[in-house]
């Protein structure tokens, strides 16, 4: 059993990022700036966000934080939206997910230019990934798909198993996965709550992304020997261990799981890092104009 190990591919991908920004500015060409707007004070969220900011650091990229209360109108978020897509020295920018309940997040979404929708949310984004085209990828699937690249596992005519259906993961890293490239060329199946047969289509399967948000769901008896396991999963649960008085617990009862397999990633330490890192590599295509030229 081989661990992939996020912490490492995320550092080694920044230190990628901050040569090309490094190269950028000694071309005369402007530093990549990154906007993040937060709304509300939710721990998870304010934890990644703060990761984010860090991350910019680390990459060269200028950062802006915008921060709004609970009670912000959806009315006052869009105006906000509005500003940053109008904002010619702000290359990418998202809005941190959740939000509110009293506000549409994809009406948010869909008011966001798509080409500064580094998080890879937008109808068109998603519509061009979909299709094959040059796209922001959304970055959890952009990450997962790094992991794979990194440690050199074999997609082609594997049968993969995704369980899970969201917009965010599981559904772009389904169609990601069959696209003829690679990553890609696999047999993808995707399982959710409504399939009646999860257990017969993971022991099937060459390769399992979890995704479904259930702490320790994926048990060793529904895997078989040397199937690669990409656990998305991190739930907060009470742990009288740390400080916070919780920990992050992956999608996969990952002790009982992890002697079958031949790559595995842990949580934490996995995708999460690979997620933040995807970003920072959206933001570097959308200030070098790789993806959508300047307008």
């Amino acid at each position: 059993m081989q661990l992939i190990d996020g912490k490492a591919v995320s550092a080694a991908v920044k230190l990628e990022i901050a040569e090309e920004v490094r190269k950028m500015l000694a071309e005369g060409k402007k530093r990549p700036h990154l906007a993040a707007i937060l709304v509300g004070h939710d721990g998870g969220s304010e934890t990644y966000v703060a990761g984010k900011v860090k991350d910019c650091e680390d990459c060269g990229f200028k950062s802006t934080l915008i921060r709004f209360e609970d009670d912000v109108t959806e009315e006052r978020l869009i105006e906000e939206v509005e500003k940053l897509n109008q904002d010619a020295d702000v290359d990418g920018f998202i809005v941190q997910l959740p939000l509110p309940k009293h506000i549409s997040e994809q009406k948010i979404i869909e008011a966001i230019d798509y080409h500064k929708d580094v998080d890879g949310f937008h109808p068109v984004n998603v519509g061009r990934a979909n299709l094959g085209l040059p796209a922001f990828l959304s970055a959890t699937p952009a990450g997962i798909l790094e992991l794979i690249k990194r440690y050199n596992i074999e997609t082609a005519g594997k049968h993969v198993v995704v369980i899970g259906r969201s917009n965010i993961v599981g559904k772009p890293v389904a169609n990601l996965l069959m696209q003829k490239s690679y990553p890609g060329n696999a047999t993808v199946t995707v399982v959710h709550s409504y399939s009646k047969d999860i257990k017969e289509q993971c022991l099937s399967a060459d390769i399992i992304i979890c995704a479904l948000g259930k702490p320790g769901f994926l048990k060793a008896d529904m895997v078989k020997d040397g199937v690669v396991v990409i656990d998305v999963g991190t739930t907060r649960v009470p742990s009288t261990e740390t400080k916070s008085g919780f920990r992050l617990k992956g999608d996969v009862d990952f002790e009982q799981v992890a002697p079958k397999c031949s790559f595995i990633t842990p949580v934490p330490g996995g995708v999460g890092l690979m997620t933040r890192v995807s970003l920072m590599k959206n933001t570097l295509l959308a200030g070098s104009k790789a993806i959508y030229p300047a307008r």
